[in-house]
C-alpha cells in the first residue's frame, strides 16, 4: 500500500520534473517517457523565445539606437 508520503513526493516531482515523474511511473524507454521529453523541450524552448522576443524588439527598435534611423 502507498502511504501519503510518496504519493505527494511523485505529485511533486511530476509538477517540478515531468520527465522524471514519467520516468518513475512507466520507465525511461517507453514512448510515454520521450514524449514526455520533447513536449517538455519544446514548451522550454516556446517559453525562451516568449521571454526573448520583447528583450530582442527593444534592443533592435529604432528609438533606443543612438542614430537617427528610417524605420517605417
Amino acid at each position: 500500500m502507498v502511504n501519503r508520503c510518496e504519493i505527494f513526493c511523485e505529485i511533486l516531482i511530476a509538477i517540478l520534473l515531468p520527465p522524471l515523474g514519467v520516468c518513475l511511473r512507466h520507465g525511461c524507454c517507453t514512448v510515454e517517457f520521450w514524449l514526455c521529453v520533447l513536449s517538455t523541450l519544446l514548451h522550454m524552448l516556446d517559453r525562451a523565445l516568449h521571454h526573448l522576443a520583447p528583450v530582442l524588439a527593444m534592443l533592435y527598435s529604432c528609438t533606443n539606437l543612438p542614430v537617427k534611423c528610417h524605420c517605417v
